[in-house]
């Protein structure tokens, strides 16, 4: 396994695993092209099961500011547009889809996550969604929809990190489970995915969809967020308070 996002297929499950380790598997630009591009593929081909985990020592550590500064705001500005997009790919997929975080992880990987019709997460994962420091809305409304309005508003407001007891608490995660778990998840949720014919399945995930009217709503709510002029200061000043802040607690 060497590739950005390593595709494992059989026909019952894709298991798309991301594979920067040594970046805690932050989205760049060219693993969000991956992701949308197996995606795409998969569903192509009518894969009844996605699911989503990360080498190393966690799922994602969401956006990769790594090499910000080469950037203008209009490139960070498409970045983040594409990461939207995948999101919104992900929610509207005909495929049953599961996610497994494990370790700590924020911000757009924390997104990636939540998207997923399946979570699970092991008994030391931690969320934090920072985005909001450097003004950026993304995801919002669907963690809204997940752990209900005030739970959202509290955790999203004070940016504040939450543990794997909570997300279960509050319906981020369905349960924890141990990392070599995770085959056998992989295995009850294609057994799921397969008892129904693709296109049942897909008129079924649509019936249930009651977010399908809100995806322009997200797409505009970030392009608001984002399009103001100086996202690249915006950035630069979180990353900077970041590195002056301690370790973020409970």
């Amino acid at each position: 396994m060497n590739a950005i996002l390593d595709i494992q297929k059989t026909p019952a499950a894709w298991t798309l695993t991301l594979n920067r380790p040594s970046k805690r598997n932050a989205l760049s630009a060219e693993l969000v092209e991956a992701l949308i591009a197996a995606v795409e593929e998969a569903h192509a081909r009518q894969a009844p099961l996605i699911a989503f985990r990360g080498t190393g020592k966690n799922f994602s550590a969401g956006f990769d500011f790594s090499d910000y500064e080469d950037q203008s705001d209009g490139d960070l500005f498409h970045r983040l547009v594409r990461i939207e997009q995948l999101l919104q790919l992900i929610a509207r997929s005909p495929a049953l889809t599961l996610g497994y975080a494990h370790g700590r992880n924020f911000g757009a990987g924390v997104d990636l996550f939540g998207v997923c019709k399946q979570r699970y997460c092991s008994a030391d994962a931690s969320f934090r969604m920072p985005g909001l420091k450097f003004g950026l809305v993304l995801g919002s409304r669907r963690f809204r929809d997940i752990v209900g309005p005030q739970h959202a508003l509290s955790i999203l407001s004070s940016t504040r990190t939450f543990h794997a007891d909570e997300a279960v608490r509050l319906g981020f995660a369905q349960d924890t489970a141990p990392e070599p778990g995770f085959d056998a998840l992989i295995a009850d949720a294609a057994e799921i995915a397969t008892a129904l014919a693709s296109d049942t399945r897909a008129s079924l995930h649509r019936a249930l969809d009651m977010r399908d009217a809100d995806a322009d709503a997200d797409m505009a709510a970030l392009v608001r967020s984002t399009s103001r002029p100086g996202l690249k200061d915006r950035i630069r000043k979180y990353l900077n308070d970041a590195m002056m802040a301690p370790s973020p607690s409970r």
